[in-house]
């Protein structure tokens, strides 16, 4: 296997590893702005007690997609972060506020007059960074012909289309889906693990809608997924392996198989991340840039895959530590203890 292909696997396993984990607290802030009625103070504080420990540890994927990208496909990295820096700018300003009124809103007085303000800041804010990421994936995946013509030709129109947005809108439902399926184990009283598992269902059937929604604009908006995913063996075998998936996840949420359940929804976030990917295959950026035309020399390769394998041993013990502390039951146990009531 050559060294552009291990890096590009390792791209793919971080990108994946970020949506599991950081797209996961992006949902929980999804359903931060949606939380209503009785109990809204009591999913609120279950998604504090979720996030507070974790959040900034699952960013470290995200950090490493881009040091990935920078160092070993650098003409890729550049197209994107040129072609696509407004987007891309909001998804920044997107994670950068999230962050910071997460952290307001826990220093700040609980009945103080900003509280609320921080709340509703993190819960737009967990929105619209989710939903950018997706107009970025989206437009990637339609394809960035060479410049020509105006700022507005060149900066704006690309992103600016139907498909990118429809991508955003299921990044947006994956999320919030990933995440309401890990706040049910998070949750240890009854009527807040029922009430997540309606969630999840919603979010389950929503992601089934759009995924469809998206794989039939594909044909117009990114034709090269659209030929990998109904011309091949391997598109038609991807495609019933995720709708198995999201089918099985939604008969373990419906029999209360709460465990089997988050398997079953990470097996079908992953498979439609992986299978974005082998349908683009061998191209990063469409339609120019591939994964060989794009590499940086061998050399720097080479040491890039060493400074992974170190890293690689600093990293997983210490994640393992930290989830190890905090997510003891969660993570950790095979069988949920008996629930609480209220």
């Amino acid at each position: 296997m050559s060294l552009e292909l291990i890096v590009a696997g390792a791209l793919l396993v971080a990108l994946t590893a970020y949506l599991l984990t950081g797209g996961a607290d992006y949902g929980a802030g999804v359903w931060y702005l949606f939380a209503r009625g009785e109990r809204a103070g009591a999913h609120r504080a279950l998604i504090d007690q979720a996030l507070a420990p974790i959040w900034e540890a699952n960013h470290v994927w995200l950090i490493f997609v881009l040091v990935l990208l920078f160092t070993a496909f650098p003409p890729a990295f550049t197209a994107i972060m040129t072609r696509l820096h407004i987007p891309l700018t909001l998804l920044l300003i997107g994670i950068v506020t999230r962050g910071a009124s997460f952290a307001f809103h826990h220093s700040d007085v609980p009945f103080g007059p900003l509280h609320a303000q921080w709340e509703r800041l993190f819960s737009l804010a967990s929105l619209l960074t989710p939903f950018c990421l997706g107009i970025v994936i989206g437009t990637i995946a339609g394809g960035l012909p060479a410049q020509s013509g105006g700022f507005s030709v060149t900066f704006i129109s690309p992103w600016l289309q139907i498909f990118p947005f429809l991508v955003g809108l299921l990044t947006v439902a994956l999320v919030s889906y990933v995440a309401a399926a890990y706040l049910i184990i998070e949750a240890a009283n009854e009527r807040l693990k029922k009430d997540f598992r309606w969630r999840a269902i919603a979010a389950g059937l929503a992601v089934s809608f759009l995924e469809e929604t998206v794989f039939l604009a594909s044909y117009s908006g990114a034709p090269i997924l659209w030929g990998a995913l109904t011309s091949t063996e391997w598109g038609a075998a991807v495609q019933f392996g995720t709708a198995a998936a999201g089918l099985a996840a939604i008969v373990c949420l419906w029999h209360n198989r709460f465990r089997w359940a988050r398997f079953c929804v990470v097996a079908h976030v992953t498979l439609l991340i992986w299978a974005w990917a082998f349908a683009q295959f061998p191209y990063l950026v469409p339609p120019h840039l591939t994964i060989y035309t794009a590499a940086a020399p061998t050399q720097t390769l080479r040491w890039l895959l060493l400074a992974l394998c170190i890293g690689a041993l600093l990293l997983f013990p210490s994640l393992y530590y930290l989830f190890r502390i905090f997510k003891q039951r969660a993570m950790f146990t095979h069988h949920d203890p008996p629930p609480r009531g209220e």
